[in-house]
């Protein structure tokens, strides 16, 4: 399938894709969220690749929502900035979520807006050491969306989230792994290689408990001891009844590299 607004390929078992408007530090307009989800969607139902590696070109993850791109005017009336959340944006960070393979966020330069959203529902995430995040809605009188009134206060606490949202102050990369926000910072130049080396371990590794363990993530975040030790329970059942629980169990015995193949 070709894409205009994203480029999308698949190599050693991790799909890559990557934000493609340059030009607009990867703004997100609604054709590009559109490729977006298709591609989420080849992930999730083609099944051939086990590890999802999300980046942009150039100098930017992503500004966030395209501003420029008119899709907020309603003519005479008053814009539904709403609208375009629940008929793109919403469902793009859901399927993201709910996707069945680990997902890895490598941030060069910005990651703005929406766009922090996006690279902040990685399962590991990595930032070059000039990147930045940015809540940016309230400089132009907008609240944050695409989830991050959910996310921030369960990444970095409250009282951080609340000045990032409130303040719309910049936040650098090593703040940002001071505060829980990402898992590594790296050298710029080191940030590609990086990230696909985690991309690869992880496609190489036992898919379904990977996936098993980000919903597992997910749930708890919102349950009681008692609901999280449950679902541990549910899921560590169906983990074992894998073949890479098998395999793994058997390489421990044999003294050698497990060698899992996602089933």
């Amino acid at each position: 399938m070709a894409y205009e607004f994203i480029q999308f390929d698949e190599a050693e078992g991790v799909a890559t894709l990557t934000l493609n408007r340059p030009a607009q530090l990867n703004a997100m307009h609604t054709p590009m969220v559109a490729e977006m989800i298709q591609a989420l969607d080849r992930v999730r139902d083609e099944r051939t690749s086990r590890c999802l590696l999300v980046t942009g070109a150039g100098r930017a993850f992503s500004s966030g929502a395209d501003l420029a791109g008119g899709e907020l005017s309603a003519g005479d009336g008053p814009p539904d900035t709403g609208k375009v959340l629940e008929s793109h944006f919403n469902p793009l960070l859901e399927r993201l979520m709910a996707l069945p393979v680990p997902v890895v966020c490598a941030i060069n330069g910005a990651a703005a807006g929406a766009g922090c959203s996006i690279a902040l529902a990685g399962d590991i995430v990595l930032a070059g050491r000039s990147a930045y995040l940015l809540q940016a809605f309230i400089n132009i009188g907008l609240v944050p969306d695409v989830g991050a009134t959910w996310m921030l206060p369960r990444l970095a606490g409250k009282a951080r989230a609340t000045a990032m949202m409130m303040l719309g102050e910049r936040i650098k990369a090593d703040q940002a792994l001071d505060w829980g926000l990402v898992y590594k910072v790296v050298d710029d130049e080191a940030l590609a290689t990086e990230a696909r080396a985690v991309a690869i371990k992880l496609a190489q590794g036992p898919t379904r408990a990977h996936a098993l363990i980000r919903q597992g993530i997910r749930a708890c975040l919102d349950s009681t001891l008692g609901d999280a030790l449950r679902l541990e329970r549910a899921h560590q059942r169906e983990a074992g009844r894998t073949q890479d629980f098998a395999e793994g169990v058997q390489a421990f015995l044999d003294k050698r590299p497990a060698r899992f193949e996602g089933k």
